[in-house]
């Protein structure tokens, strides 16, 4: 079984060739993490997305790796 993790510079899930994190992925981040660190891991993760893909709208980005954690 592959985990789902982002591959970099894509940040396509290795698993499953979705974007990361997808929907497996978010269930295993909320599982290992409590809310206010898994909101914080995923800040993290945002900012080193912003760093590795072409420009994106700060709304698809806040959807895509933020919104989710609540």
């Amino acid at each position: 079984m592959r985990v789902h993790t982002p591959e970099r510079p894509s940040w396509d899930c290795l698993a499953c060739g979705h974007l990361w994190p997808c929907d497996p992925a978010r269930e295993e981040l909320k599982a290992d993490h409590d809310l206010v660190q898994l909101a914080i891991y995923m800040w993290d993760r945002l900012e080193e997305a912003v760093r590795d893909l072409p420009p994106t709208p700060a709304t698809e980005m806040f959807e895509r790796f933020l919104k989710w954690t609540r």
